[in-house]
C-alpha cells in the first residue's frame, strides 16, 4: 500500500471529520451571530425560490440514498430479499431523478450568485467556493449513478459495480475507526473522485454558511405570541366587531372611495 493511498483514504478523511467537528464548535462558541446565512431575497426572488426548492428538496432524498447505500451493509439487503440487481435497479431509477433535481436547483444557485451583479457583489468568497463545490459533488454523483453504467455498457464490463462491498465498507470502517485504504484503491476513479470532492466540503462545512443546516429552531416551541399594538386602538376594534359580524366597519367604503 503506497503512502499517496494511506493519505488520500486514511489521513485525508479523518483531517477532514476532525475538522468538521471542531470546526462546529468554534464556530458555534464564537461566532453565532453568523450562524445563519445572509438573506438575498431582497435582490432577488425568483432563481432563489426556485433553487432553494429543488436542492433542498433533492438534496433530502439524495443523503436518504447515500444513508441506505453507504450505511447500511449489503448484507441486511439480502437478509431482507433485495438483490443485488434490484438494488442496483432501484438506485438508478429514483438515484438519478431526485440527483438531476438537486443538481438543477445548485445551478440556479450558482447562476443567480455569479450572474447577477447584485448578489455576486454582496456574496462572501467562501459563499462562491461552497456553492461550486457542493455543483462539483453532485455532478460528481450523478456521473458516478449514470455515467459509469453507460460506460460499463458501451466497453461490455461484466456486471454491476458493487460500492457497497468497497466505498460502503471504507466509510463505515471510517467511524468504526478501522481504516482499510486497500477497500479504495481499485475502485473506479469517478467514485474515487466523488468521495474525495465530499470530504472537501465536508472540511469546508463549519466556515461557510452551511452550519445553518443544523439550525433546529426549538425555540419557536416555547416561544410566547407576540402582540402588536395598533396606532388607532378605535379602528382596529371596529374592524374586529364587524369580522365577528359579517359587516364592514363604517367608513370602509368611505376610504375607498377617496382613494
Amino acid at each position: 500500500m503506497s503512502l499517496w493511498s494511506q493519505f488520500l483514504w486514511v489521513i485525508f478523511p479523518y483531517l477532514a471529520l476532525v475538522t468538521f467537528v471542531l470546526g462546529h464548535v468554534y464556530r458555534y462558541v464564537y461566532d453565532q451571530y453568523g450562524w445563519t446565512p445572509k438573506s438575498s431575497q431582497l435582490l432577488e426572488r425568483r432563481l432563489l425560490m426556485w433553487g432553494v426548492l429543488l436542492f433542498h428538496w433533492g438534496f433530502l432524498f439524495v443523503l436518504g440514498g447515500h444513508v441506505m447505500g453507504l450505511l447500511v451493509p449489503i448484507g441486511v439487503y439480502r437478509a431482507i430479499g433485495v438483490s443485488d440487481h434490484n438494488y442496483h435497479l432501484l438506485s438508478l431509477w429514483v438515484g438519478a431523478p431526485v440527483g438531476i433535481v438537486a443538481m438543477a436547483g445548485i445551478l440556479l444557485l450558482n447562476i443567480r450568485r455569479w450572474f447577477i451583479p447584485r448578489i455576486r457583489n454582496n456574496t462572501e468568497t467562501m459563499r462562491f467556493v461552497t456553492d461550486g463545490l457542493l455543483l462539483v459533488v453532485v455532478l460528481l454523483g450523478l456521473a458516478a449513478t449514470i455515467g459509469y453504467r453507460v460506460y460499463a455498457s458501451q466497453y461490455e464490463l461484466q456486471g454491476e459495480f458493487e460500492y457497497r462491498d468497497t466505498v460502503g465498507a471504507w466509510f463505515r470502517n471510517l467511524f468504526l475507526f478501522r481504516p482499510e485504504a486497500g477497500l479504495m484503491v481499485g475502485v473506479p476513479l469517478i467514485f474515487q473522485l466523488h468521495a474525495i470532492s465530499a470530504f472537501v466540503l465536508f472540511a469546508l462545512w463549519p466556515f461557510s454558511s452551511l452550519v445553518h443546516v443544523f439550525s433546529v429552531p426549538l425555540g419557536y416551541l416555547r416561544r410566547g405570541h407576540v402582540q402588536y399594538r395598533s396606532s388607532n386602538p378605535r379602528a382596529t376594534l371596529a374592524r374586529e366587531r364587524a369580522n365577528k359580524s359579517g359587516k364592514k366597519p363604517a367608513g370602509v367604503e368611505q376610504s375607498r372611495r377617496v382613494e
